[in-house]
């Protein structure tokens, strides 16, 4: 599974507007929700800050991927939101982070949960990928633009 076959533009926001890590996350969950008919925000609120408490996703270089599995789930969903001046997200290298995906899944398929934290992982470990969502000026545009790092990356890699 790819990430634009999970990630859409409708779940994309290039202005976050909040200035702390729960907020953030509940901005994104409010997109998921919205947009793919994922219920109960406060339980997948609930099970990604439980997933904070035992380890930061904060992973580095001003990125953050929060995510959870819950059994009510159906689908995977991505969300990824841009806070371009930064928030604390507790990250393992101290940074701000600019770049948020959220990540939520069914419970009863943690390889495929893995395998899109994988994919995520390593698409954002390019600095040109990071700098260029930065600039973005619409979801579309940062839709298309890992889409085309996806393609090139994984086709690549093959």
């Amino acid at each position: 599974m790819r990430l634009i076959d999970v990630l859409k533009p409708e779940n994309i926001k290039i202005s976050l507007h909040s200035d702390n890590k729960e907020t953030a996350i509940k901005e994104l969950i409010d997109l998921v929700c919205d947009n793919q008919m994922i219920q109960d925000k406060d339980s997948i609120f609930n099970a990604v800050i439980e997933r904070e408490k035992i380890m930061t996703t904060g992973v580095g270089r001003e990125v953050a991927i929060p995510h959870c599995k819950k059994k009510d789930c159906k689908n995977f969903a991505i969300a990824l939101g841009i806070h371009p001046a930064g928030i604390d997200f507790n990250s393992i290298d101290n940074r701000p982070v600019k770049i948020i995906f959220l990540l939520v899944g069914p419970d009863d398929n943690p390889g495929m949960h893995i395998r899109l934290l994988s994919r995520i992982s390593r698409l954002i470990a390019k600095e040109t990928l990071r700098e260029t969502l930065l600039l973005a000026v619409n979801p579309t545009d940062v839709y298309n633009q890992i889409r085309e790092e996806e393609e090139k990356y994984f086709e690549n890699a093959s």
